[in-house]
Protein backbone atom coordinates (compact mmCIF):
# COMPACT_ATOMS: atom_id res chain seq x y z
CA UNK A 1 0.00 0.00 0.00
CA UNK A 2 1.28 3.46 -0.96
CA UNK A 3 1.93 5.77 1.97
CA UNK A 4 -0.20 8.96 1.92
CA UNK A 5 2.89 11.18 2.12
CA UNK A 6 4.47 9.44 -0.89
CA UNK A 7 1.22 9.69 -2.89
CA UNK A 8 0.99 13.38 -2.07
CA UNK A 9 4.59 13.94 -3.15
CA UNK A 10 4.01 12.05 -6.40
CA UNK A 11 0.90 14.11 -7.09
CA UNK A 12 2.78 17.36 -6.53
CA UNK A 13 5.63 16.18 -8.75
CA UNK A 14 3.16 15.38 -11.55
CA UNK A 15 1.57 18.81 -11.18
CA UNK A 16 4.95 20.52 -11.53
CA UNK A 17 5.60 18.38 -14.60
CA UNK A 18 2.31 19.49 -16.17
CA UNK A 19 3.05 23.12 -15.30
CA UNK A 20 6.48 22.94 -16.91
CA UNK A 21 4.97 21.31 -20.01
CA UNK A 22 2.30 24.05 -20.08
CA UNK A 23 5.00 26.73 -20.05
CA UNK A 24 6.87 24.96 -22.85
CA UNK A 25 3.69 24.65 -24.90
CA UNK A 26 2.93 28.32 -24.43
CA UNK A 27 6.37 29.65 -25.28
CA UNK A 28 8.68 27.23 -27.09
CA UNK A 29 6.34 26.22 -29.94
CA UNK A 30 5.39 29.67 -31.25
CA UNK A 31 8.28 30.38 -33.66
CA UNK A 32 7.43 27.64 -36.20
CA UNK A 33 4.08 29.17 -37.17
CA UNK A 34 4.91 32.83 -36.61
CA UNK A 35 6.27 33.24 -40.19
CA UNK A 36 3.13 31.69 -41.68
CA UNK A 37 0.95 34.09 -39.67
CA UNK A 38 3.13 37.01 -40.73
CA UNK A 39 2.66 35.92 -44.36
CA UNK A 40 -1.15 35.68 -43.86
CA UNK A 41 -1.09 31.94 -44.65
CA UNK A 42 -3.03 31.07 -41.46
CA UNK A 43 -4.83 32.93 -38.69
CA UNK A 44 -3.50 33.22 -35.16
CA UNK A 45 -6.19 31.06 -33.57
CA UNK A 46 -5.90 28.39 -36.26
CA UNK A 47 -2.12 28.36 -35.76
CA UNK A 48 -2.46 27.96 -31.99
CA UNK A 49 -4.81 25.01 -32.48
CA UNK A 50 -2.56 23.29 -35.01
CA UNK A 51 0.57 23.95 -32.93
CA UNK A 52 -0.99 22.29 -29.91
CA UNK A 53 -2.03 19.18 -31.85
CA UNK A 54 1.26 18.78 -33.73
CA UNK A 55 3.49 19.52 -30.74
CA UNK A 56 1.55 17.05 -28.59
CA UNK A 57 1.87 14.42 -31.33
CA UNK A 58 5.60 15.04 -31.55
CA UNK A 59 5.89 14.71 -27.78
CA UNK A 60 4.19 11.30 -27.84
CA UNK A 61 6.07 9.94 -30.86
CA UNK A 62 9.57 11.35 -30.32
CA UNK A 63 9.94 12.56 -26.73
CA UNK A 64 11.41 9.43 -25.15
CA UNK A 65 15.11 9.88 -25.94
CA UNK A 66 15.54 13.36 -24.46
CA UNK A 67 13.33 12.46 -21.50
CA UNK A 68 15.69 9.58 -20.66
CA UNK A 69 18.74 11.84 -20.95
CA UNK A 70 17.30 14.46 -18.61
CA UNK A 71 16.07 11.86 -16.13
CA UNK A 72 19.00 9.45 -15.98
CA UNK A 73 22.14 10.68 -17.73
CA UNK A 74 22.86 14.08 -16.15
CA UNK A 75 24.10 12.71 -12.82
CA UNK A 76 25.88 9.51 -11.80
CA UNK A 77 25.53 7.38 -8.69
CA UNK A 78 22.00 8.33 -7.60
CA UNK A 79 18.43 8.04 -8.84
CA UNK A 80 16.23 11.12 -9.00
CA UNK A 81 13.64 10.95 -6.21
CA UNK A 82 10.15 12.48 -6.46
CA UNK A 83 11.23 15.33 -4.17
CA UNK A 84 14.34 15.98 -6.24
CA UNK A 85 12.27 15.91 -9.42
CA UNK A 86 9.88 18.43 -7.90
CA UNK A 87 12.74 20.72 -6.91
CA UNK A 88 14.27 20.49 -10.38
CA UNK A 89 11.00 21.17 -12.18
CA UNK A 90 10.14 24.08 -9.89
CA UNK A 91 13.56 25.58 -10.52
CA UNK A 92 13.32 25.24 -14.29
CA UNK A 93 9.73 26.52 -14.42
CA UNK A 94 10.69 29.40 -12.17
CA UNK A 95 13.46 30.45 -14.55
CA UNK A 96 11.05 30.21 -17.49
CA UNK A 97 8.49 32.32 -15.63
CA UNK A 98 11.11 34.99 -14.94
CA UNK A 99 12.01 34.99 -18.62
CA UNK A 100 8.36 35.42 -19.62
CA UNK A 101 7.82 38.23 -17.13
CA UNK A 102 11.02 40.14 -17.96
CA UNK A 103 10.98 39.19 -21.67
CA UNK A 104 14.59 38.08 -21.49
CA UNK A 105 15.64 34.97 -23.45
CA UNK A 106 15.69 32.11 -20.93
CA UNK A 107 16.44 28.80 -22.73
CA UNK A 108 14.36 25.96 -21.33
CA UNK A 109 17.02 23.35 -22.09
CA UNK A 110 19.68 25.21 -20.12
CA UNK A 111 17.35 25.89 -17.20
CA UNK A 112 16.20 22.26 -16.95
CA UNK A 113 19.65 20.76 -17.44
CA UNK A 114 21.18 23.03 -14.83
CA UNK A 115 18.35 22.42 -12.37
CA UNK A 116 18.62 18.62 -12.66
CA UNK A 117 22.40 18.73 -12.29
CA UNK A 118 21.93 20.87 -9.17
CA UNK A 119 19.39 18.56 -7.51
CA UNK A 120 21.46 15.52 -8.49
CA UNK A 121 24.54 16.95 -6.82
CA UNK A 122 22.41 17.86 -3.81
CA UNK A 123 21.35 14.19 -3.60
CA UNK A 124 25.02 13.23 -3.36
CA UNK A 125 25.50 12.18 -6.97
CA UNK A 126 28.60 12.62 -9.11
CA UNK A 127 28.90 14.84 -12.20
CA UNK A 128 28.34 12.92 -15.44
CA UNK A 129 31.28 14.48 -17.23
CA UNK A 130 30.93 12.41 -20.42
CA UNK A 131 27.34 13.60 -20.81
CA UNK A 132 28.31 17.22 -20.13
CA UNK A 133 31.01 17.07 -22.80
CA UNK A 134 28.55 15.63 -25.31
CA UNK A 135 25.91 18.25 -24.53
CA UNK A 136 28.39 21.11 -24.43
CA UNK A 137 29.89 20.17 -27.79
CA UNK A 138 26.47 20.02 -29.43
CA UNK A 139 25.32 23.30 -27.87
CA UNK A 140 28.46 25.08 -29.06
CA UNK A 141 27.97 23.71 -32.56
CA UNK A 142 24.28 24.71 -32.77
CA UNK A 143 24.81 28.41 -33.68
CA UNK A 144 27.30 27.48 -36.39
CA UNK A 145 25.16 24.66 -37.78
CA UNK A 146 21.95 26.69 -37.70
CA UNK A 147 23.52 29.89 -38.96
CA UNK A 148 25.45 28.06 -41.68
CA UNK A 149 22.43 26.12 -42.93
CA UNK A 150 20.27 29.26 -42.86
CA UNK A 151 22.92 31.21 -44.76
CA UNK A 152 23.20 28.52 -47.44
CA UNK A 153 19.41 28.28 -47.73
CA UNK A 154 18.96 32.04 -47.99
CA UNK A 155 21.73 32.34 -50.60
CA UNK A 156 20.10 29.59 -52.67
CA UNK A 157 16.71 31.29 -52.54
CA UNK A 158 18.24 34.66 -53.50
CA UNK A 159 20.34 33.50 -56.48
CA UNK A 160 18.94 34.99 -59.68
CA UNK A 161 20.18 32.11 -61.86
CA UNK A 162 18.08 29.68 -59.79
CA UNK A 163 14.40 30.41 -60.50
CA UNK A 164 12.03 30.14 -57.57
CA UNK A 165 10.10 27.46 -59.45
CA UNK A 166 13.22 25.32 -58.96
CA UNK A 167 14.93 26.58 -55.79
CA UNK A 168 11.94 26.43 -53.44
CA UNK A 169 10.72 23.00 -54.67
CA UNK A 170 14.28 21.66 -54.42
CA UNK A 171 14.45 22.79 -50.80
CA UNK A 172 11.05 21.16 -50.19
CA UNK A 173 12.35 17.92 -51.70
CA UNK A 174 15.31 17.90 -49.32
CA UNK A 175 13.01 18.48 -46.34
CA UNK A 176 10.69 15.70 -47.54
CA UNK A 177 13.60 13.27 -47.86
CA UNK A 178 14.61 14.04 -44.26
CA UNK A 179 11.01 13.61 -43.06
CA UNK A 180 11.01 10.12 -44.59
CA UNK A 181 13.88 9.19 -42.25
CA UNK A 182 12.57 10.77 -39.05
CA UNK A 183 12.20 8.17 -36.28
CA UNK A 184 8.65 7.84 -34.92
CA UNK A 185 7.36 5.71 -32.07
CA UNK A 186 4.26 4.66 -34.02
CA UNK A 187 6.30 3.00 -36.78
CA UNK A 188 7.47 -0.52 -35.87
CA UNK A 189 11.10 -1.48 -36.36
CA UNK A 190 12.66 -4.89 -35.59
CA UNK A 191 15.93 -3.33 -34.39
CA UNK A 192 15.16 0.10 -32.87
CA UNK A 193 12.42 1.35 -30.56
CA UNK A 194 11.35 3.85 -33.20
CA UNK A 195 11.10 3.24 -36.93
CA UNK A 196 11.22 5.47 -40.00
CA UNK A 197 8.81 5.69 -42.90
CA UNK A 198 11.57 4.94 -45.41
CA UNK A 199 12.74 1.81 -43.59
CA UNK A 200 9.22 0.53 -42.93
CA UNK A 201 8.13 0.83 -46.56
CA UNK A 202 11.39 -0.66 -47.87
CA UNK A 203 11.03 -3.65 -45.52
CA UNK A 204 7.61 -4.43 -46.99
CA UNK A 205 9.26 -5.13 -50.36
CA UNK A 206 12.41 -6.83 -49.12
CA UNK A 207 14.68 -3.87 -48.42
CA UNK A 208 17.43 -4.89 -50.82
CA UNK A 209 21.16 -5.13 -50.13
CA UNK A 210 22.76 -3.10 -47.33
CA UNK A 211 25.03 -0.28 -48.46
CA UNK A 212 26.37 1.48 -45.33
CA UNK A 213 25.58 0.58 -41.70
CA UNK A 214 21.84 -0.22 -41.74
CA UNK A 215 21.03 1.80 -44.88
CA UNK A 216 19.64 -0.40 -47.63
CA UNK A 217 18.95 0.24 -51.30
CA UNK A 218 15.23 0.19 -50.49
CA UNK A 219 15.64 2.97 -47.92
CA UNK A 220 17.41 5.15 -50.50
CA UNK A 221 14.71 4.50 -53.09
CA UNK A 222 11.88 5.38 -50.70
CA UNK A 223 13.77 8.47 -49.48
CA UNK A 224 14.23 9.66 -53.04
CA UNK A 225 10.59 8.97 -53.89
CA UNK A 226 9.27 10.95 -50.92
CA UNK A 227 11.63 13.83 -51.72
CA UNK A 228 10.45 13.79 -55.35
CA UNK A 229 6.80 13.90 -54.27
CA UNK A 230 7.46 16.93 -52.08
CA UNK A 231 9.38 18.59 -54.95
CA UNK A 232 6.52 17.95 -57.37
CA UNK A 233 3.82 19.22 -54.98
CA UNK A 234 5.59 22.50 -54.17
CA UNK A 235 6.74 23.06 -57.76
CA UNK A 236 3.17 22.70 -59.03
CA UNK A 237 1.92 25.27 -56.53
CA UNK A 238 4.82 27.67 -57.17
CA UNK A 239 4.26 27.55 -60.92
CA UNK A 240 0.66 28.63 -60.42
CA UNK A 241 1.60 31.44 -58.01
CA UNK A 242 5.09 31.99 -56.62
CA UNK A 243 3.92 33.76 -53.45
CA UNK A 244 1.07 31.36 -52.74
CA UNK A 245 3.34 28.37 -53.35
CA UNK A 246 6.00 29.71 -50.98
CA UNK A 247 3.39 30.43 -48.31
CA UNK A 248 2.06 26.88 -48.66
CA UNK A 249 5.54 25.45 -48.16
CA UNK A 250 6.09 27.81 -45.23
CA UNK A 251 2.90 26.52 -43.61
CA UNK A 252 3.90 22.85 -44.02
CA UNK A 253 7.42 23.63 -42.82
CA UNK A 254 6.00 25.32 -39.72
CA UNK A 255 3.95 22.20 -39.04
CA UNK A 256 6.90 19.80 -39.11
CA UNK A 257 8.99 22.20 -37.01
CA UNK A 258 6.17 22.40 -34.44
CA UNK A 259 6.03 18.58 -34.41
CA UNK A 260 9.80 18.44 -33.90
CA UNK A 261 9.57 21.06 -31.19
CA UNK A 262 7.15 18.91 -29.20
CA UNK A 263 9.48 15.92 -29.50
CA UNK A 264 12.50 17.91 -28.41
CA UNK A 265 10.82 19.90 -25.62
CA UNK A 266 8.58 17.45 -23.76
CA UNK A 267 11.58 15.63 -22.26
CA UNK A 268 12.47 18.81 -20.37
CA UNK A 269 9.22 18.40 -18.41
CA UNK A 270 9.00 14.62 -18.19
CA UNK A 271 12.67 13.72 -17.78
CA UNK A 272 12.85 14.46 -14.04
CA UNK A 273 10.05 11.92 -13.44
CA UNK A 274 11.58 9.08 -15.50
CA UNK A 275 12.86 7.15 -12.45
CA UNK A 276 9.58 7.63 -10.58
CA UNK A 277 7.33 6.40 -13.39
CA UNK A 278 9.46 3.68 -14.96
CA UNK A 279 11.28 2.25 -11.92
CA UNK A 280 9.30 3.02 -8.78
CA UNK A 281 5.80 2.86 -10.31
CA UNK A 282 6.65 0.44 -13.12
CA UNK A 283 4.64 2.32 -15.76
CA UNK A 284 5.44 2.38 -19.49
CA UNK A 285 7.13 5.48 -20.87
CA UNK A 286 4.09 6.45 -22.96
CA UNK A 287 2.16 7.24 -19.76
CA UNK A 288 4.67 9.90 -18.74
CA UNK A 289 4.93 11.27 -22.27
CA UNK A 290 1.13 11.52 -22.39
CA UNK A 291 1.16 13.72 -19.30
CA UNK A 292 3.77 15.98 -20.86
CA UNK A 293 1.93 16.07 -24.19
CA UNK A 294 -1.28 17.09 -22.41
CA UNK A 295 0.51 19.97 -20.72
CA UNK A 296 2.06 21.12 -24.01
CA UNK A 297 -1.33 20.94 -25.74
CA UNK A 298 -2.99 23.00 -22.99
CA UNK A 299 -0.20 25.59 -23.01
CA UNK A 300 -0.37 26.01 -26.77
CA UNK A 301 -4.13 26.40 -26.83
CA UNK A 302 -4.39 28.68 -23.81
CA UNK A 303 -1.39 31.01 -24.06
CA UNK A 304 0.26 30.70 -27.49
CA UNK A 305 -2.04 33.14 -29.39
CA UNK A 306 -0.68 36.19 -27.58
CA UNK A 307 2.92 35.21 -28.27
CA UNK A 308 2.11 34.26 -31.85
CA UNK A 309 0.75 37.73 -32.52
CA UNK A 310 3.92 39.33 -31.18
CA UNK A 311 6.41 37.04 -32.93
CA UNK A 312 4.50 37.05 -36.23
CA UNK A 313 5.08 40.81 -36.51
CA UNK A 314 8.82 40.19 -36.22
CA UNK A 315 8.74 37.46 -38.87
CA UNK A 316 6.62 39.62 -41.17
CA UNK A 317 9.56 42.04 -41.23
CA UNK A 318 11.92 39.19 -42.14
CA UNK A 319 9.89 38.07 -45.15
CA UNK A 320 8.87 34.56 -46.15
CA UNK A 321 12.20 33.58 -47.71
CA UNK A 322 14.31 34.48 -44.69
CA UNK A 323 11.69 32.79 -42.50
CA UNK A 324 12.08 29.58 -44.51
CA UNK A 325 15.85 29.91 -44.19
CA UNK A 326 15.48 30.13 -40.40
CA UNK A 327 13.01 27.25 -40.02
CA UNK A 328 14.79 24.65 -42.15
CA UNK A 329 17.81 24.48 -39.78
CA UNK A 330 15.38 24.40 -36.85
CA UNK A 331 13.80 21.24 -38.19
CA UNK A 332 17.09 19.52 -39.10
CA UNK A 333 18.88 20.31 -35.83
CA UNK A 334 15.86 19.48 -33.67
CA UNK A 335 15.62 16.05 -35.30
CA UNK A 336 19.37 15.51 -34.91
CA UNK A 337 19.12 16.40 -31.21
CA UNK A 338 16.18 14.01 -30.75
CA UNK A 339 18.14 11.20 -32.42
CA UNK A 340 21.11 11.86 -30.11
CA UNK A 341 18.99 12.42 -26.99
CA UNK A 342 20.30 15.95 -26.44
CA UNK A 343 18.03 18.57 -24.80
CA UNK A 344 17.88 21.79 -26.81
CA UNK A 345 15.94 25.05 -26.93
CA UNK A 346 14.31 25.59 -30.32
CA UNK A 347 14.27 29.37 -29.85
CA UNK A 348 18.08 29.38 -29.73
CA UNK A 349 18.25 27.47 -33.02
CA UNK A 350 15.74 29.79 -34.69
CA UNK A 351 17.63 32.88 -33.50
CA UNK A 352 20.86 31.56 -34.99
CA UNK A 353 18.98 30.80 -38.20
CA UNK A 354 17.61 34.34 -38.36
CA UNK A 355 21.14 35.70 -37.99
CA UNK A 356 22.52 33.37 -40.67
CA UNK A 357 19.71 34.22 -43.08
CA UNK A 358 20.27 37.91 -42.41
CA UNK A 359 23.95 37.65 -43.28
CA UNK A 360 22.97 36.32 -46.71
CA UNK A 361 21.11 39.59 -47.28
CA UNK A 362 24.06 41.66 -46.10
CA UNK A 363 22.83 42.30 -42.57
CA UNK A 364 22.10 39.92 -39.72
CA UNK A 365 19.06 41.92 -38.66
CA UNK A 366 20.00 41.38 -35.00
CA UNK A 367 22.18 43.84 -33.11
CA UNK A 368 25.46 42.77 -31.56
CA UNK A 369 24.18 43.99 -28.23
CA UNK A 370 21.12 41.72 -28.47
CA UNK A 371 23.31 38.76 -29.37
CA UNK A 372 25.62 39.51 -26.45
CA UNK A 373 22.72 39.83 -24.01
CA UNK A 374 21.21 36.58 -25.28
CA UNK A 375 24.43 34.57 -24.93
CA UNK A 376 25.06 36.07 -21.49
CA UNK A 377 21.61 35.00 -20.30
CA UNK A 378 22.16 31.51 -21.67
CA UNK A 379 25.32 31.12 -19.62
CA UNK A 380 23.83 32.75 -16.52
CA UNK A 381 20.77 30.49 -16.77
CA UNK A 382 22.88 27.34 -16.92
CA UNK A 383 25.12 28.30 -14.00
CA UNK A 384 22.53 29.85 -11.70
CA UNK A 385 19.98 27.06 -12.23
CA UNK A 386 22.52 24.57 -10.86
CA UNK A 387 22.90 26.67 -7.71
CA UNK A 388 19.16 27.25 -7.29
CA UNK A 389 18.30 23.59 -7.92
CA UNK A 390 20.88 22.48 -5.35
CA UNK A 391 19.61 24.93 -2.73
CA UNK A 392 15.92 24.34 -3.36
CA UNK A 393 16.23 20.60 -2.90
CA UNK A 394 18.13 21.09 0.36
CA UNK A 395 15.43 23.47 1.57
CA UNK A 396 12.57 21.11 0.64
CA UNK A 397 14.33 18.11 2.15
CA UNK A 398 14.90 20.04 5.41
CA UNK A 399 11.27 21.24 5.50
CA UNK A 400 9.78 17.82 4.79
CA UNK A 401 12.34 15.97 6.87
CA UNK A 402 13.63 13.55 4.22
Amino acid sequence: MVAPSFALLVGFAVLTCVFMAWVLGANSNSPPFAPAIGANAISTMQAAFVIGVLAAAGALMQGGSISETVGADLIDGVAITPLAATAGLLTAAGFMAVGIYTRYPIPAAFATTGAMVGVGLSLGGDPAMATYQRLGTFWIMVPFMSGGLAYATAVTLRREEIPETVGVPLLAGIVGAIVANVRLGVIPDPVADQGTLARFISQQVGGGPTLVADVTVGVLIVTGAVGALWFYWVRRRVRVSVEDGIRSFLLVLGGIVAFSSGGSQVGLATGPLENLFRVELGLPGIVLLSIGATGILAGAWMAAPRLLQATSREYAQLGVRRSIAALVPGFIIAQLAIALGIPISLNNIILSGVIGGGLAAGSAGVSRRKIGVTVTFWLLTLGSSIVVGYGLYQALAFAIGS
